[in-house]
C-alpha cells in the first residue's frame, strides 16, 4: 500500500514562568526571562512549521506568538490543550502540598487517580479533551510539519494516547521545562500509524 501522507508534529513544552516550580495548572503566570530563553534555545533558529498551535494560556502562547511573528507561520489556539486543572493543588509548590503528607506527591504520580488533588479535573476527563484535539488537529493539518506548544500534562496524555498506554500511567513520563518531543504520523489509505521520534529533547540536538 502506497505512502498518501506523512505528519510531522513537534511538541514543546513551556519554559519557566514567573513564580518558579509549582503546580499552577490553569494558573495564568507568564513566562519569566529564563523561560523565554530556555524556549529560544530549544528550538534554536530551526523555522520549518507550516502552522504553530498554542494553549491559550500566556506562558505558551506567548511564546508561540512571537515565533510565528518572527518566522511568518499561522498560528492557532486550541484551549482543550491547556494544562489539567489542579483543584485545590493550584498555585502550590511541592514543599507546600506535602506539607502534612510526606507521601502525598510521591503517591500522585504512582495513582493519579486514586490520589487526585480535590476539586481537580479527572484524569479521565483531561485524557479525552486533550486526544480528541490532537485527533483533530493531526487529522486537520495532514501532511504537515507542525509544532505544538503546551504544557508538560498536556504531553503526558498526547503520548498516552500516541503510544496506547493506561493514561493513568502517564505521570511516569518526565516532560522538561522546554522540552521538544517529535512524533509522526504516516498514514496509507485509510490505515495510520504513529511514531515517538524522541522525546525530552531541543531541536539543536535532533535536527
Amino acid at each position: 500500500m502506497p505512502l498518501t501522507s506523512l505528519t510531522t508534529i513537534d511538541i514543546i513544552r513551556h519554559g519557566e514562568p514567573v513564580g518558579g516550580r509549582k503546580y499552577r495548572g490553569q494558573i495564568d503566570d507568564p513566562l519569566s526571562e529564563k523561560g523565554w530563553m530556555q524556549m529560544r534555545n530549544a528550538v534554536g533558529s530551526f523555522d520549518k512549521w507550516q502552522h504553530i498551535i498554542s494553549s491559550p494560556l500566556s506562558r505558551c502562547h506567548e511564546f508561540a506568538l512571537s515565533l510565528a511573528q518572527q518566522h511568518d507561520i499561522p498560528l492557532s489556539q486550541e484551549p482543550r490543550l491547556r494544562e489539567v486543572g489542579f483543584g485545590a493543588w493550584e498555585g502550590l509548590t511541592a514543599a507546600e502540598i506535602s506539607i502534612n503528607d510526606a507521601d502525598l506527591l510521591f503517591n500522585f504520580k504512582r495513582n493519579p487517580v486514586a490520589y487526585r488533588p480535590p476539586g481537580a479535573e479527572t484524569i479521565a476527563d483531561f485524557y479525552q479533551r486533550v486526544s480528541l484535539a490532537w485527533d483533530e488537529l493531526a487529522a486537520r493539518h495532514d501532511g504537515q510539519h507542525l509544532l505544538v506548544v503546551c504544557h508538560a500534562g498536556v504531553i503526558r496524555m498526547i503520548l498516552a494516547h500516541v503510544l496506547g498506554m493506561p493514561a493513568a500511567n502517564a505521570y511516569r513520563i518526565q516532560v522538561g521545562s522546554a522540552a521538544i518531543s517529535r512524533i509522526t504520523i504516516e498514514r496509507r489509505g485509510t490505515d495510520s500509524h504513529a511514531n515517538l521520534m524522541f522525546h525530552d529533547g531541543s531541536l539543536i540536538k535532533n535536527n
